[in-house]
């Protein structure tokens, strides 16, 4: 398992969604859109899916994953690189299915406030119409990728 520097895991914290990357039964990539729910610099990372498809059947054939986010406004990014395994909800303890409902309520209030600002996007809540998680993934980061072009790093 890899360690995460305090800014790598501050960087996913603040992103709203990564492109989780799973491999299909043909070896081709599937991409899908979750919530990191929990990070840690030891190199672990937590997903909530909400539903048993295509990423979940994936996982139980071949545990590689890779979780990428960017940053377009700092031209920042990163891919970790890694193993997942599932974790049914029902085996979860009570905290960590509250960070969901956390998860979920900073979600809307962001959304509430921006509308208040004006700032167009959905007036709607799809937040709140979303189900209960169906289980957990718990991905083991064995590789980092810096997404950030040389040059820009450099200049840091």
């Amino acid at each position: 398992m890899k360690k995460l520097d305090s800014g790598i895991v501050a960087f996913f914290r603040n992103q709203g969604f990564v492109i989780v990357s799973t491999i299909d039964e043909d070896s081709s990539i599937h991409n899908s859109c979750k919530g990191i729910v929990r990070i840690d610099s030891k190199g672990l990372v937590y997903l909530f899916d909400l539903y048993k498809a295509k990423t979940f059947q994936n996982l139980k054939n071949n545990s590689t994953i890779s979780l990428t986010a960017v940053d377009e406004h700092k031209f920042q990014g990163y891919c970790l690189k890694g193993r997942a395994k599932i974790v049914e909800t029902e085996s979860l303890g009570s905290d960590i299915l509250a960070l969901w409902d956390d998860k979920i309520t900073s979600r809307a209030t962001k959304r509430v406030i921006k509308n208040i600002h004006e700032e167009k996007g959905s007036s709607n809540h799809p937040e709140i119409l979303l189900p209960k998680p169906e289980y957990l993934i718990v991905v083991q980061v064995e590789e980092i990728i810096n997404l950030t072009p040389g040059k820009i790093e450099e200049a840091k």
